[in-house]
This record gives structure tokens, sequence and C-alpha cells, in this order.
């Protein structure tokens, strides 16, 4: 049975207010309801408030979510995954003001003298740099514009793209004992980024970089990669993040 908008607001910990600004912009819309008029939420519904929820905490707009979630291509498992790992990445900064805040009190009771660059440790950017990751991977442009382009493919076109893929992948494996830094792997990622641009959406370096990570963060990627070379996809994180570096 369904929940009402009254046990949804109290089990999810919103307003009922909020649930129906939801529905009225189109965010969240209940899958049934009643003949007395009552909005009724299905397991669907709650799946996607949760959602919702995951990505306020990111401080992400509403638009900004409706559009996301709206795309075809959304995968809430991949979604999931992405928001364990920013939460985790959240704690462990969390924690380390928690520490600033314990040392600041230790020092103003007459414990031990904290550096200047103590005081702010906790205090920084990635917060933002969490947020801005989760925009890349779920850029519905990004995905608009992949998906422009690539329903024109036919069959050979996607052989073609397979083959240029494994090209590439193929060739770095070959240069991975020189190094990440090598110039000729500096030169394929380049072609990489080339290729990405070419064949599904314009690859800025942030994107790049944002990719490089997710290979070596979603296992179902490492083992893809890693298909043709064993740490194939740590080799091409690493090669990226310095392709990355040299190009900011």
């Amino acid at each position: 049975m369904g929940l009402k908008v009254k046990e949804l607001a109290d089990l999810a910990g919103v307003s009922v207010r909020t649930l129906h600004y939801y529905d009225q912009i189109g965010l969240l819309t209940p899958s049934e309801v009643s003949a007395k008029g009552f909005r009724i939420y299905d397991g669907i519904d709650l799946e996607r408030l949760q959602q919702i929820l995951f990505f306020r905490e990111l401080d992400f707009s509403l638009q900004e979510i409706k559009a996301i979630l709206d795309n075809p291509a959304f995968d809430r498992k991949r979604a999931l995954i992405l928001h364990k790992e920013v939460l985790l990445q959240k704690k462990e900064r969390l924690e380390k003001i928690i520490q600033t805040v314990e040392r600041s009190i230790s020092a103003m009771t007459g414990g031990a003298t904290m550096h200047k660059s103590d005081l702010f440790e906790g205090f920084d950017k990635h917060q933002q740099q969490y947020a801005d990751e989760v925009r890349r991977r779920f850029d519905p442009k990004r995905v608009a514009e992949a998906e422009q382009k690539t329903k024109q493919y036919k069959q050979a076109d996607w052989t073609e793209i397979m083959q240029e893929w494994h090209a590439i992948y193929e060739q770095l494996a070959g240069r991975m004992h020189a190094g990440p830094d090598d110039a000729e792997v500096q030169n394929l990622i380049s072609n990489y980024q080339q290729l990405i641009t070419k064949r599904f959406y314009h690859c800025t370096p942030e994107i790049l970089q944002g990719l490089g990570q997710m290979y070596v963060q979603d296992e179902r990627f490492t083992e893809n990669i890693d298909r043709t070379q064993a740490g194939l996809a740590q080799f091409l994180h690493e090669a990226i993040e310095i392709y990355v570096k040299k190009e900011a």
C-alpha cells in the first residue's frame, strides 16, 4: 500500500508543504491520486525522493535535480555509488574540522600552541569540488549532447568507435612500462580526449579528469578497462591527472 503525503513527509523528514511544491513543479509527482484527491506515493516515488534529498545535500538546485532524474540515461545504482563516495569524503572533512575544534579548545585552556595552518584544517574547497564532480558525471547538457550524436550512429559507426577506443587502450597498455608522464602516453591522452569530443560530447579537462577518477572508483569501469591490460585503469587515471595539470 502506498503512503499519503503526511505519512511520507513524516517518514522522510520533510514538510508536507515541500512535497506539495515538488508535485507542483513536476519534481516528485505521486503515482496515484485517490478518488478523494489524496496523493498516494509508491515505492518508485520513495526512491525518487531519496535521490532528490541526496542531491539537495550537495546543494543542487531543484531545476538541476529534475533535469538529472528525468534524463532517460540516469542510472540510480551508479548515482548511489557516487553519493556514498561523496558522503564518505564529506565525513572525513567533518572529522578534520572536529579535530580542529578540539585542538582550538585545548589551546585556549592551556594546551599545546596551534600552528597558523592548524587553525584552518578541514576548511577547504573540497565540499564544492565534491558537488562539482557529481555535476560533471550527471550533467544533463553533456548527456543530451552525447544522445544527439549517438542516435545517428549505425552498427558500422559503433564498430569503428570501439576499434578506435581499443586501439588507444592497446597503445597505452604498451607504454605502461614508461610511466604515466611519458611524452607518448601524454600524447595518447590528448588523442583520447579528442576522440570523446568527436564521438560523444565536448570533453573539457575537468570532464576528462572526472572520467579518469570514475575509471578507478567504479569497479565496472575498472574491470572493463583492465580487460586490455591489468592495471590499465589506474594507469589511465594517473596519466589523465598529469595531463590535466599540464593543461591547467
